[in-house]
């Protein structure tokens, strides 16, 4: 499987069966999430916060695009009602394909930022069963995972939790993604930390750019 890296936790997945791309966000811009889409039909959201869906962008690109398709949490449908015709609506427990690839779902709500802010439904995607998107969550699939895409900063999480879900997970490969508010210093510390865990328990941190595309 061949991840590549957009900005924050925009991701696009493919390999010979499909592509699809996760969490189109507003983090990304317009023509950075046209790149990621650029032939791809399928978009999954693990939920409805702007930094993981670009309302405007998405829904321009569903007018332009009548193959285009979406999959997330019921509040998705309703951001995207104009078409709602083509947004499918998935919960926890699920299994479909979309853009060719399989898919799994996993979790179920947002992990908690204040008790003052209202939890939201967020779903992880374990794609292809290889590749886990966790959205803003720590979500442990049951199963193996062969790739993780961790979320290493967010207002949601400590750098402690950010390593207890890596270890929780034991991914082969470990990839960041949810660092769109993190500046240069920040990245170096959080990759420091975790790359030092990642090996000693087995797996290989390989962070990426935006635009990198790495194999798993």
């Amino acid at each position: 499987m061949d991840v590549t890296k957009y900005a924050h936790s925009c991701v696009r997945l493919q390999n010979a069966d499909g592509a699809l791309v996760v969490d189109p966000g507003t983090f990304s811009g317009a023509d950075e999430l046209e790149q990621a889409l650029d032939g791809v039909e399928a978009v999954l959201v693990t939920h409805e916060h702007p930094d993981h869906l670009d309302v405007e962008t998405v829904s321009r690109l569903l007018r332009e695009r009548p193959d285009l398709r979406v999959w997330g949490p019921a509040p998705i449908a309703a951001l995207l009602h104009e078409h709602r015709d083509r947004v499918s609506v998935v919960g926890v427990g699920e299994s479909f394909e979309a853009g060719g690839l399989a898919v799994s779902t996993h979790g179920g709500q947002h992990a908690l930022i204040h008790p003052s802010i209202p939890v939201v439904p967020n779903v992880a995607y374990l794609v292809d069963g290889s590749v886990l998107h966790p959205g803003d969550a720590f979500t442990v699939p049951a199963q193996p995972v062969e790739t993780l895409l961790l979320a290493v900063h967010a207002p949601w999480s400590a750098v402690g939790e950010v390593l207890d879900h890596l270890i929780a997970v034991r991914a082969g490969t470990v990839h960041a993604i949810h660092d769109g508010l993190l500046n240069d210093r920040g990245r170096a510390l959080v990759d420091g930390h975790v790359d030092r865990v990642a090996a000693a328990y087995g797996s290989a941190y390989v962070p990426l750019a935006v635009g990198q595309t790495a194999s798993s």
